[in-house]
């Protein structure tokens, strides 16, 4: 069963750093580029920032450029987005996504919620 598993999320407060994380199992993590998206209440789904299958180039929605950083451990099938300097437009649930054949991949997602 391919799956992702988010994890890393929280409560934090306007200026504070979180990193995500996103298991993935039942496929080659390896052979895939892995996104991150996030939903904010009420707001569509939108990308926020994707990695292609080696690591070798990132890629950031305008917004989060500077402050958020993906990266990937394809030796621990894991995925991670380290978010600095956060805001609290960037509350929300964040989700990990891939694409397999004619299949996307979506993880449960983890909450990050930013607030003082």
């Amino acid at each position: 069963q391919m799956q992702f598993v988010e994890s890393g999320g929280g409560l934090v407060q306007p200026g504070g750093s979180l990193t995500l994380s996103c298991v993935g199992s039942g496929f080659t993590f390896s052979d895939y580029s892995v996104y991150w998206y996030r939903q904010a209440p009420g707001k569509e789904r939108e990308w926020v920032a994707g990695i292609v299958s080696t690591g070798s180039g990132a890629y950031y929605e305008d917004s989060v450029k500077g402050r958020f950083t993906i990266s990937r451990d394809n030796s621990k099938n894991t995925c991670y987005l380290q978010m600095n300097n956060l805001k609290p437009e960037d509350t929300g649930v964040y989700y990990c996504y891939t694409s397999i054949s004619t299949s996307e991949l979506w993880g449960q997602g983890t909450r990050v919620t930013i607030s003082s």
